[in-house]
């Protein structure tokens, strides 16, 4: 660490004082996220002195897990399956417990027909006939090359990928934008996976989504974390601590001055949340350009205490570890863009996990954890337990009869639970092309903000959101590089 003084900028308006302010910590991380936790992870291990510092009683951000109901039940709070956390270049490295079924995910497009996305890409081949050899040419080369493409697209933008990878992404991206195939099951799958993208479809950004997801289905599949999201947390916690790193709960920062003890300091938060503890003291410019983020469709989501597995119609979905429900590739379209314009239907894109299916470990017989939400309009604080159990009825005639308990939450109620998820937006940003190519604001170091060491790490940045850590990775090599010197240190690599 570097002793010595900071100067901070105080004050509001046009009226700024500098203070210095003497420095005892080399980095400030304000946000436990994965992101915050990959970026102190990464900096602790090239020998700087880190503190994390987490409003809420618990790190984790997004990947938090509880036992709501019972204390033989975990439930994982927000997000729960983690394709990006298997396929990570940072998360790789440590030792996670993933679990897998061998169907990554399914979609009933009616009461009749059931799309299903094996592990296997040969099998979902067989199973979806007419389509195999097209969804075989879609997928292989994605497959063959997914190193590569999960480089790309988990990467910070900045960095000119190979002809060929840029261009087997964009062609992807762009059939999928379209639709490739001939029969319902084939398009109601990577309609289905384009919907990850929470935001008007068809577009290249969903095609981006279908292609990254799409193809780990055949590589790692859809894993969960034996014993809960949490697991992914609390491994980077203690990576951290074992680098002499700390993390403080309970420690809201609500003015950037707070952490003016350390030489550089790290943003895990939204626009919303940078203005809100940076906004006096942020160039005009700039702070206007955060202002006009725009924030997408909300998540609004029910946990269910169950006493058995989802009675669905269709046995093979009971081995899914995820379900969509959201019908053609028309309907499932037709739903996102109705929650574009504000309106949700009768019929939105559900989301289902059955955690139990892959990690037995998760509850006990007769109890078990399904985690469910639907895409609503921003700001929704609606209660969707009704909408989400008539969605799972149609495929499963008798859920209700099996749900010992429910909580709902709605998309200002995950605002609540977590200040980054503006208006129930958990992508910290609205997903169109404009927002991905400027996240948050177009610059071509994105993590680096005006002001003198403050930097920003969130899933505002690139490469976006999902559990993988990776934009927490890219800013911390941005701090190495421009505040310590230390971009080729050893201890800075993956």
């Amino acid at each position: 660490m570097t002793p010595g003084t900071r100067r901070v900028a105080a004050g509001h308006g046009r009226t700024i004082a500098v203070v210095p302010t003497p420095v005892t910590l080399d980095v400030a991380v304000v946000g436990s996220g994965p992101n915050g936790l990959a970026a102190a992870v990464r900096l602790a291990r090239a020998g700087l002195s880190v503190e994390v510092y987490e409003a809420a009683d618990e790190p984790g951000g997004g990947a938090r897990s509880a036992r709501l109901f019972d204390s033989d039940v975990i439930h994982d709070i927000c997000s729960a399956v983690h394709p990006m956390a298997a396929a990570s270049p940072f998360l790789r490295q440590f030792d996670l417990d993933f679990c897998r079924t061998d169907i990554a995910y399914a979609h009933p497009v009616d009461e009749n027909t059931t799309a299903i996305a094996y592990v296997d890409l040969e099998r979902t081949c067989a199973r979806l006939g007419v389509d195999g050899a097209r969804w075989r040419r879609f997928m292989a080369p994605l497959i063959e090359r997914t190193d590569e493409v999960t480089e790309v697209l988990l990467g910070d933008f900045r960095h000119l990928p190979r002809p060929r990878t840029a261009a087997l992404i964009a062609t992807r991206a762009l059939a999928a934008r379209g639709n490739p195939f001939a029969g319902v099951e084939a398009s109601a799958l990577l309609a289905g996976v384009a919907a990850h993208a929470v935001g008007r479809l068809p577009s290249l950004v969903g095609g981006g989504v279908a292609v990254l997801l799409g193809h780990l289905a055949h590589v790692n599949g859809w894993p969960v974390p034996r014993g809960g999201s949490q697991r992914i947390i609390d491994t980077l916690v203690a990576e951290l601590e074992a680098h002499g790193g700390r993390v403080h709960t309970g420690a809201r920062v609500t003015d950037i001055r707070q952490v003016a003890h350390a030489r550089t300091v790290l943003l895990d938060l939204a626009p919303k949340g940078v203005l809100e503890i940076a906004g006096p003291v942020l160039p005009g410019r700039y702070r206007k350009a955060l202002e006009r983020v725009r924030y997408g469709p909300a998540a609004a989501k029910v946990d269910f205490l169950v006493s058995e597995g989802i009675p669905w119609r269709d046995k093979e979905l009971g081995r899914a570890g995820t379900v969509h429900l959201g019908g053609t590739r028309d309907q499932v379209f037709a739903a996102e863009n109705a929650v574009v314009a504000g309106e949700i239907g009768d019929e939105p894109v559900v989301l289902v996990a059955q955690p139990m299916v892959a990690d037995p470990s998760r509850g006990v017989t007769g109890k078990q954890p399904v985690w469910a939400y639907a895409h609503v309009p921003q700001g929704d604080s609606g209660d969707v337990t009704e909408v989400i159990c008539r969605r799972i009825e149609r495929f499963a005639p008798g859920f209700r009869d099996t749900v010992l308990a429910s909580r709902a939450v709605s998309g200002v109620g995950f605002e609540a639970y977590n200040a980054n998820y503006v208006g129930g937006d958990i992508a910290a940003g609205a997903m169109t092309l404009r927002q991905v190519v400027g996240r948050p604001v177009l610059r071509w170091e994105p993590y680096r903000t005006p002001l003198p060491g403050v930097y920003l790490c969130s899933a505002a940045t690139p490469p976006g959101p999902g559990v993988h850590g990776m934009g927490g990775v890219h800013a911390a090599e941005v701090v190495l590089r421009c505040e310590f010197g230390l971009g080729g240190h050893p201890e800075a690599r993956l």
